[in-house]
């Protein structure tokens, strides 16, 4: 049998894990310690409540929860292969839904932002590219690149690994062991830094230690450096 790309595309994975009250577990648990994090990156990049947000693979709202009640209504976007995950985070971790109109959760698996406006501004993909392969983030800074026009900076998060090690399994500054080839999976910087550079953004590797050792990245459209 083969083993799907990534343990959230395994058949009835999202089924199973709502049914079971493990919304939050799956999303890679540390709910409140990461949806922090996620926040307090945002707002060192000026996230002001009239920002427009992107939330890729937002699951059950870990970012969202926080994110919703901060922006002005209506002014948070959220994507994810599940919609029911979505659906299901709108409804049980968000005090006031109305905030966040059901169109505004789109399932996409292919990172292609079907129905997302051109207004976004800022951009978050938390924990995504870290279970996926490389094209997938390739895949997202094309559609990015291509369709968010009033976009100033897109935030993700991979695992790295030194050139040296990167053929082999690598253990992570928290002990995490990310491969090549499987998730949780690495890259190497200079990876990352050819695919930012092919659709024109400039890249920043910022010094924030994140849970699990992941590094974050800020890139950004040439007007906006």
């Amino acid at each position: 049998m083969n083993r799907p790309p990534s343990p959230y595309l395994a058949p009835g994975f999202y089924d199973q894990a709502i049914a079971k009250g493990r919304h939050r577990d799956i999303v890679g648990g540390r709910w409140g310690e990461t949806g922090r994090a996620q926040m307090a990156a945002l707002l060192a990049e000026g996230m002001t409540p009239q920002d427009h947000l992107l939330d890729i693979g937002c699951g059950a709202l870990r970012l969202g929860h926080l994110a919703v009640p901060y922006l002005d209504p209506g002014h948070y976007w959220g994507t994810d292969a599940s919609l029911a995950l979505m659906q299901h985070g709108r409804a049980v971790e968000l005090a006031d839904p109305d905030r966040l109109p059901l169109a505004h959760l789109v399932q996409d698996a292919d990172f292609a932002f079907p129905g997302v406006p051109s207004t976004i501004t800022l951009a978050m993909a938390w924990g995504v590219f870290t279970h996926l392969p490389m094209g997938a983030l390739q895949a997202a800074l094309q559609s990015v690149a291509d369709r968010l026009s009033q976009l100033r900076a897109f935030l993700f998060t991979v695992f790295l690994a030194p050139d040296g090690d990167h053929a082999a399994p690598f253990r992570q500054p928290d002990g995490v062991v990310t491969h090549p080839d499987r998730a949780p999976r690495h890259l190497r910087l200079s990876d990352v830094q050819n695919l930012v550079g092919a659709v024109g953004f400039t890249l920043r590797l910022t010094p924030d230690r994140l849970p699990r050792g992941q590094r974050l990245f800020v890139a950004s459209p040439p007007q906006m450096p």
